[in-house]
């Protein structure tokens, strides 16, 4: 009798384990739920939070088309990540490349599921992703592009340069093969964009008023600070999104999110009070958003300390990037996309591989006993900025050839975009600032 109960549980036992491998992959509410406001969170960091930010930053008669810049990359990279990015990303493909599967979305239903949230999230959110990482592109070149090139340029970057570099890092490429750790986009956002910008920089050339103090002057320190803070909240968003769960990784991505950019921050304002004596709002948000840029790569990977350490380096290797290597470069990077996103992305992809905590996830860099990784980074990083440099010139020319030439006319740059190319003008008058409509039709 003893024999036959035995017999019976390691059955009942069994058909349960054989039950358990065969259950098909369920939706997660939670993680779907937190998913759902990571990717709105990211949606707003570049039409609201990267627009403002920029144009808060530009001389006062380009405002509105650098807020054009980002709004137009927004609906740009996400039509084509839609139709085809993400087919190219994430599609099976090979080492290289992934495939026209999901040309359009086909085969994507609203059924499938991608680890614990439906498919067509990921694809979501993974668009805000691609979306930014252009806009991204355009600070470097603000002032003197033509808009229809940038428009041009915008969908076809998405394609030729962004969408293979996240199939290697993030789609099951070579990159990530090699066990690259890029948590949330360090070199597939940061130092791609960064690296195009500087291309880009160098291509279009200098601004026609590019040695006057004129230029340097923002036109409102107000719309910078608050597209700081609408980058800052969309970025818990971008790092704690990226483990596409509701878990203690993503809470811990929040966590050191915020220590790094607040690190950063301090540490900027530290260097300008002591070396120029004036401590600016311009100087402790790019701190801050240097300390983002940073952490981005490691978000998933470190610890409180580890956070500290990559916030402070970040804030100081921006202030370098902004100050010092700009001027020895000589090239005129408008809004420092590369001395911020591009040098500081190469900095948090390496610190990667010297911070990583395997107490927090997967992985140990340098400190913890694993040397490798920190070559394994260095490797990732010199493929990405090879990479996006030569992809980046090409595209460039080609988006050229289609529009006649890249760069607006002198007389308009010195008139000012808004109301020479848009037919609209921001005003500032005191305090307040609007914005009017003009009668100009000198669209070129």
């Amino acid at each position: 009798m003893k024999r036959l109960y035995a017999t019976t549980i390691l059955i009942f036992i069994s058909s349960n384990s054989l039950f358990a491998q065969g259950e098909l992959p369920t939706i997660n509410a939670g993680d779907t739920a937190w998913v759902l406001m990571a990717t709105a969170l990211v949606m707003l960091m570049t039409p609201a939070g990267l627009a403002l930010f920029y144009g808060g930053l530009t001389q006062n008669k380009h405002v509105l088309n650098t807020i054009g810049m980002s709004y137009m990359a927004f609906c740009t990279g996400t039509l084509v990540w839609v139709i085809i990015g993400y087919s190219l990303a994430f599609s099976e493909g090979n080492a290289f490349i992934g495939g026209f599967d999901n040309f359009l979305l086909q085969g994507i239903t609203v059924s499938d599921i991608s680890g614990s949230i439906p498919t067509i999230l990921f694809v979501v959110f993974q668009g805000t992703f691609a979306a930014i990482a252009v806009a991204i592109v355009s600070g470097s070149i603000i002032e003197r592009v033509r808009f229809s090139t940038w428009g041009i340029f915008s969908i076809l970057w998405v394609i030729i340069v962004y969408a293979p570099i996240a199939h290697w890092v993030w789609g099951g490429g070579f990159l990530s093969e090699s066990g690259e750790m890029d948590f949330a986009g360090g070199t597939v956002i940061h130092v791609n964009a960064g690296v195009a910008g500087l291309v880009l920089s160098y291509l279009v050339g200098k601004r026609k008023e590019h040695s006057l103090e004129e230029v340097r002057k923002p036109s409102s320190i107000k719309f910078m600070i608050l597209g700081s803070a609408l980058l800052w909240f969309g970025w818990f968003g971008f790092n704690g999104g990226s483990q596409l769960a509701a878990d203690g990784i993503a809470a811990n991505a929040l966590l050191v999110t915020n220590i790094a950019a607040c690190a950063g921050a301090l540490i900027w304002l530290t260097i300008e009070w002591f070396i120029v004596k004036k401590p600016t709002l311009i100087g402790m948000a790019s701190g801050a958003i240097s300390g983002l840029v940073g952490i981005t790569p490691a978000s998933g990977y470190v610890d409180v300390t580890g956070a500290l350490a990559i916030g402070l380096l970040s804030g100081i290797v921006g202030y370098w990037g902004v100050v010092h290597l700009k001027s020895l470069m000589n090239h005129d990077d408008t809004l420092d996309a590369f001395g911020i996103h591009g040098l500081v992305g190469i900095f948090g992809a390496l610190a990667t591989g010297i911070f990583a905590n395997p107490e927090i996830n997967n992985g140990a860099g340098l400190l913890y006993g694993n040397p490798g990784q920190f070559l394994v980074q260095a490797k990732a990083v010199l493929i990405t900025i090879a990479y996006s440099g030569i992809a980046t010139y090409v595209t460039w020319k080609i988006s050229s050839l289609i529009t006649s030439g890249g760069r607006i006319e002198e007389k308009l740059e010195l008139e000012g975009m808004d109301i020479g190319y848009h037919g609209e003008h921001h005003i500032i008058i005191g305090d307040s600032q609007v914005v009017s409509q003009s009668n100009s039709t000198s669209f070129n």
